[in-house]
């Protein structure tokens, strides 16, 4: 099976994709995982942090127009 970028001329498309050259040990792939995982992590706890900081009304960064009742 080829992908064809013609259907009239049939001349399949030549790319290739990157195959890694060697195993990636254990080791590095938790390293990459956990790194991966801490920016989240950290993304998260910013977030959270400026929802806390704009329901006090403590916020330096965001104006929030307050609503009247």
């Amino acid at each position: 099976m080829s992908f064809t970028s013609n259907y009239n001329n049939e001349q399949p498309l030549n790319f290739k994709m990157a195959v890694p050259k060697k195993r990636t040990s254990i080791s590095k792939k938790r390293i990459r995982k956990n790194i991966w995982k801490g920016k989240g992590y950290w993304a998260a706890l910013k977030a959270l942090s400026l929802g806390k900081s704009l329901s006090t009304g403590n916020s330096k960064s965001f104006f929030v127009r307050q609503k009247k009742k």
